[in-house]
């Protein structure tokens, strides 16, 4: 797939190595513009290319959004991402490094309302961008990266992105149920788990 990964520190960068890897294409965008990708880029190869925000959504058959939280709301036009998978790897702290607390409601949820439309996924947001690079191909059961949504296909997608990534997919429910499991101060957060350490985690049988 063209996977377009918006936000490319540590965790974003990452991502689009063992992307890479795996045999995706990917378009890169971060708030320095692309000539400051042009390192990343060419220790990547030709599958990887560098853009603008909103035209690495736009070329994107999957969006990644790794930007810091409180960047996202605004960051694209609305339209870039209508009927678009866009994966929300996000997490939000407080600037303590502490959850934050928004009420009922899970932070995805937030990005859904700031994105109406799109085809929104909470992905690949729990795991240390150092077990990111490596675990994928250790040896020993896969690890679980997770999916929430309310649209089942595109959970189905990313699932296969985990799978090829030697992730184990672990769907844990919608985007309001699930979202929250993963983000910070959920039991999934920052977390190590096999796939059935994962489950036993959710109380999923």
């Amino acid at each position: 797939m063209d996977i377009g990964i918006i936000g490319t520190g540590r965790i974003g960068s990452t991502l689009a190595r063992i992307l890479t890897a795996a045999g995706h294409h990917t378009v890169l965008a971060n708030a320095g513009g692309p000539a400051s990708l042009a390192p990343l880029v060419a220790e990547l190869g030709p599958a990887a290319r560098a853009a603008l925000p909103e035209d690495a959504a736009r070329a994107a058959e999957l969006l990644v959004l790794m930007v810091p939280f409180d960047s996202a709301r605004g960051l694209l036009p609305a339209p870039a991402v209508k009927d678009r998978l866009v994966v929300d790897a996000m997490n939000a702290f407080t600037g303590r490094g502490e959850p934050r607390d928004l009420g009922p409601r899970g932070s995805s949820e937030l990005v859904a309302d700031w994105y109406p439309g799109a085809r929104l996924v909470k992905s690949l947001n729990t795991m240390h961008f150092q077990t990111l690079a490596t675990a994928g191909a250790a040896a020993g059961p896969p690890l679980a990266h997770y999916v929430a949504g309310d649209d089942p296909e595109a959970k189905e997608i990313v699932a296969g992105i985990i799978r090829d990534l030697g992730f184990a997919p672990v769907d844990t429910g919608s985007l309001h149920t699930g979202g929250i499991l993963q983000q910070p101060g959920g039991p999934l957060f920052n977390r190590t788990l096999t796939e059935q350490q994962a489950r036993t985690a959710i109380g999923a049988r």
